[in-house]
């Protein structure tokens, strides 16, 4: 298939295979991207879906009709969850847009004790759509989830998921790539409780399970000793991203790059049509 634009559509903009569009991604189609009627491009609803769509011109403006869905897979074999102490200034921007390309599932901004940024909602808009462009332009299937910050605290405490790291600057701890290399996802339990199966009948397709990772990171100036000690208190394990002392905008990108090297080459286990 030859190279072409993606678009991030709402799943409530398409009604029997027609997307509405709506009036900024009309410019941005028609104006920036220099489409015109007949034109071919991606859309993808950010949670796992692409469709090859052609754009056609009504009376009220563009609209675009879905031809065919495109089977891809280009997820990584593992669901990331980033929880971010807030830097100071805009470099929380750059850490989304990266944070995406780099394949996390979910974005956690966070505020700390040291943490100085007190964002507005504005801020929190701006991000979801960094977030979208990025997964546009790295041509993700998944816009990651951006949600408003939360306190260290309330984040540690709510973590659910299986496996969860919080770096830290100092300190005699695991390397974070020594820690991911050797995970691998949960295989089915036996034994189900599901009766036993009748002749000619087939064992049912079982869903596979996901493998799942926190990774948290603190601000300029790192974690307190209490935050780590609360955070060990909560299953997270203190890990190491290296000698080096990270600036709190480079950390996230040195751990999902280094969550990138254990699990690019294993398959997403999630089934995307």
């Amino acid at each position: 298939m030859p190279q072409l634009q993606r678009l991030a559509v709402n799943a409530a903009q398409i009604c029997d295979r027609t997307i509405n569009l709506t009036p900024e991604q009309q410019h941005y189609l028609h104006r920036v991207l220099r489409l015109n009627q007949g034109d071919k491009f991606i859309a993808m609803d950010g949670r796992g879906h692409w469709w090859l769509a052609v754009l056609e011109a009504q009376e009220t403006g563009l609209i675009a009709s879905i031809t065919a869905e495109i089977a891809v897979n280009k997820e990584l074999g593992v669901e990331v969850t980033l929880m971010a102490a807030l830097p100071k200034g805009n470099g929380f921007d750059e850490v989304v847009r990266q944070a995406t390309e780099l394949g996390v599932a979910s974005i956690l901004p966070l505020t700390s004790d040291r943490t100085l940024l007190k964002p507005s909602a504005q801020k929190v808009d701006r991000w979801i759509r960094i977030a979208t462009e990025a997964a546009e332009q790295s041509e993700r299937q998944i816009v990651p989830v951006v949600v408003e910050p939360v306190s260290f605290d309330l984040a540690v405490k709510d973590c659910h998921q299986k496996h969860r790291f919080i770096c830290v600057a100092r300190g005699e701890n695991r390397y974070l790539g020594d820690c991911l290399s050797p995970l691998e996802p949960p295989q089915p339990r036996a034994g189900t409780g599901a009766p036993p199966l009748q002749r000619g009948e087939q064992e049912p397709e079982e869903e596979p399970q996901e493998l799942s990772i926190a990774i948290a990171i603190g601000p300029e100036g790192g974690w307190t000793d209490g935050e780590v000690q609360k955070a060990i208190e909560f299953g997270f394990e203190p890990v190491s991203l290296g000698s080096r002392i990270l600036r709190a905008v480079t950390a996230p990108i040195v751990a999902l790059s280094l969550v990138g090297s254990a699990f690019e080459k294993r398959p997403s286990p999630k089934k995307i049509p």
